[in-house]
């Protein structure tokens, strides 16, 4: 199942509404940076988006070079360094203090494209850096029904539908609702991973898993072996 995405305005090719997504805060992402990137530090943020992130790295004092495929998202990303690019097969000219993986891209049904991610983040940390994955627990699957609904301000997020396509294969549509005006969908699929899969997939591209930063454990930290 291709991502896809409907809705008002321009769709970025995974299926984000450019427009939804720049109505969104960070949700403690710049932190989590600030706590392994030592200050003034560089940060490759793959699948900056919009700069939702990148706006208060950039505010913190860190150099921060975006990359996103998405063309109509990279023009609202201010101040930094933009990349145009897809995030697998990457290969800029530099190693970054901190590589940031987020959007639980990782999460990919797609097992080739997963190890190019990875291999992407491997090839872009300095030794001694790290870098920082947001990804889905296996748990977290179980915990999907259609009409779970999350309100943020004037903004709800709704899981239209979900099935569990293929063993630990998830596809699933999130609804996306600005006030009473604007609608947009977001289709993509997820797989199931567990610790020691994740563990072996960075240990493949010569990454260790070294620990999680955050109580629901969906923010991993990993380190060149």
């Amino acid at each position: 199942m291709r991502n896809n995405g409907t809705g008002p305005g321009p769709i970025s090719p995974d299926g984000s509404p450019v427009e939804f997504y720049s109505m969104l805060p960070p949700n403690g992402e710049p932190e989590l940076v600030a706590q392994v990137t030592p200050p003034g530090g560089s940060v490759l943020e793959l699948g900056a988006g919009v700069g939702r992130v990148t706006h208060p790295l950039l505010a913190l004092g860190f150099e921060v070079v975006a990359v996103d495929e998405s063309p109509e998202m990279l023009a609202l990303v201010q101040d930094a360094q933009t990349v145009l690019a897809r995030v697998e097969g990457l290969r800029l000219d530099r190693r970054f203090d901190t590589v940031m993986l987020a959007s639980q891209l990782v999460n990919t049904a797609d097992d080739a494209y997963r190890r190019e991610l990875i291999a992407t983040c491997a090839r872009h940390v300095v030794p001694g850096g790290v870098v920082l994955i947001q990804w889905m627990p296996a748990s977290a699957h179980d915990r999907w029904y259609v009409g779970r609904t999350r309100t943020d301000g004037d903004v709800t997020i709704t899981m239209a539908a979900v099935e569990e396509v293929s063993p630990g294969v998830y596809h699933a549509t999130m609804r996306y609702t600005y006030g009473d005006a604007k609608v947009w969908t977001q289709s993509f699929s997820s797989k199931r991973l567990t610790d020691d899969e994740l563990a072996a997939e960075l240990a493949t591209e010569g990454l260790r898993l070294d620990g999680f930063l955050t109580e629901d454990r969906t923010w991993v930290s990993a380190v060149p072996a």
